[in-house]
């Protein structure tokens, strides 16, 4: 009994002591809930980021505030100027990442995504320059944007208007634009590999936005014992890595070095080209994660963007009729839509910036962490500190948007119906970190939007009265599983 008291006792004692030093530590950090031992202060929001959340956080604290994980201190940026502000000013010694357990199973350090220092800034600079090599800015990518348009077209209407879910054909074809771009070719729709492969990249994602991947960053030893979806997650992983290294494996038996025709041609060429530099970090690992990433972050994103996109002209099909009025009146039946066919169309690109605002598929950014000692919005914060900018209270943040919660195109329209771009569209986010792909993203979304449209009418099946557009949470917004009817125009 005794003993049961006397430990009892150093427990309580321990725990006050920690309590007091997280007080401690908190001091000249921007305000946010009280802290605790073990916990920190996520309980505040229920351990999910969601944006009613994050919207109750900053009303209380203001739009720049501090979450503890356990002992380790967040400052969440809220609204367009917080985060405008916290991401661009000072914004290098932002960049850097945390090396969580999950992070380090799946990239080790390597790659653009989660990298950090010398590393991340050579794949990064290489990645920018490959992508603008292959035609992000001229006519390469373009063409390779509209096969899969053309193929996703021909999906459709081999449905005659029969109800269908869009959601395969529509990652299927922004895959194959990432495999052109990554590997020189694409797959067809019946390829077994390929299509384990999106199954890969669908359950790291599933995982990603489960609560399985908290816990294995708060409690890494139980992943490490137990099986379950990182278990699954962690066998996607390494297989995707197979395909990406039996890619690179085939570039090199065919030899094109010097001779680049995509991702992996250049950077064999970057390798021999550096091989002799000591601090080079051009290597085979680095080249098979940055494919990795390319791939994590240039699908997922804009496949669901593009289920918004068909979702929402379904909800709204006065704005589907209007689209398709400009494109009658612009573009001619025979036309192949291209990337500068949008500034003849300003309604149309204003209806595709919409979709990205409305939709806020990213809620949050994957936290940055401050690489060395810095200020934010005038608040001193110490080498380590992770910063997390909530990009979808900039897409709508009242003081920015005139109808914030209504989907209108108008808010990319002048009064004379000209597109404009609006200063708190931070849909790709902001500052060093900022996505590598916005013009590929921004490519592939209005050809393949125009393409589309341009084909067919979308409705919804026979029977269903209301357009479900509300959002499931996760790692990107999605929506609800859904079908649609693509009738012929």
């Amino acid at each position: 009994m005794m003993l049961s008291v006397v430990l009892i006792s150093l427990v309580l004692v321990l725990w006050g002591v920690q309590f007091l030093n997280l007080q401690w530590k908190r001091r000249g950090f921007p305000p946010g809930p009280t802290p605790f031992p073990i916990i920190g202060s996520l309980w505040r929001i229920n351990f999910r980021a969601d944006h009613g959340s994050l919207k109750k956080l900053a009303k209380t604290y203001g739009n720049i505030c501090t979450l503890w994980l356990g002992h380790k201190p967040m400052v969440v940026l809220y609204g367009f100027q917080a985060v405008k502000n916290g991401l661009t000013t000072n914004s290098e010694d932002v960049s850097g990442r945390l090396q969580t357990f999950v992070f380090n199973r799946m990239a080790n350090g390597k790659g653009i995504l989660v990298s950090n220092g010398l590393v991340w800034k050579h794949q990064r600079h290489f990645g920018i320059g490959a992508l603008r090599k292959l035609g992000m800015r001229n006519k390469g990518m373009e063409r390779g944007i509209q096969t899969e348009a053309r193929y996703l077209v021909e999906f459709f209407r081999s449905k005659d208007g029969r109800a269908v879910d869009p959601s395969f054909p529509i990652v299927h074809a922004v895959s194959n634009v990432i495999c052109a771009v990554v590997f020189g070719h694409r797959f067809s729709l019946e390829d077994e590999t390929f299509c384990q492969l999106i199954e890969a990249f669908s359950c790291m994602v599933a995982f990603a936005n489960s609560y399985f991947h908290y816990v294995c960053e708060l409690l890494p030893w139980v992943a490490e014992l137990l099986p379950g979806p990182q278990l699954k997650a962690s066998y996607s992983c390494e297989f995707i890595r197979s395909f990406i290294r039996q890619e690179i494996k085939t570039h090199r038996e065919r030899g094109k070095i010097g001779e680049p025709e995509d991702f992996i041609d250049l950077y064999l060429d970057q390798i021999e080209k550096t091989k002799n530099i000591p601090n080079s970090t051009y290597d085979e690992d680095n080249m098979v994660q940055s494919v990795f990433d390319l791939f994590l972050g240039g699908s997922e994103t804009t496949a669901t963007t593009l289920r918004w996109a068909l979702l929402y002209m379904m909800a709204y099909p006065d704005v589907q009729e209007k689209v398709q009025k400009e494109l009658d009146a612009v573009l001619s039946p025979s036309h192949l839509v291209c990337y500068e066919d949008r500034k003849r169309l300003p309604y149309t690109n204003a209806v595709i910036h919409e979709i990205l605002r409305f939709g806020s598929i990213v809620l949050i950014t994957i936290p940055r962490q401050a690489v060395k000692d810095t200020t934010v919005l005038g608040y001193g914060l110490p080498k380590g500190t992770l910063i997390m900018a909530n990009i979808d209270s900039t897409l709508f943040d009242p003081e920015y948007w005139e109808t914030p919660h209504q989907f209108n195109p108008g808010h990319f329209l002048d009064k004379d119906g000209n597109f404009v771009t609006r200063e708190a569209f931070l849909a790709f986010s902001a500052g060093h970190r900022v996505c590598l792909g916005e013009v590929l993203a921004k490519m592939e979304l209005f050809i393949i939007f125009c393409s589309l449209l341009k084909a067919f009418k979308f409705t919804p099946p026979e029977g269903v009265k209301e357009v479900n557009t509300e959002v499931i949470f996760g790692g990107t917004m999605k929506p609800h599983p859904y079908k649609l009817c693509a009738v012929p125009r």
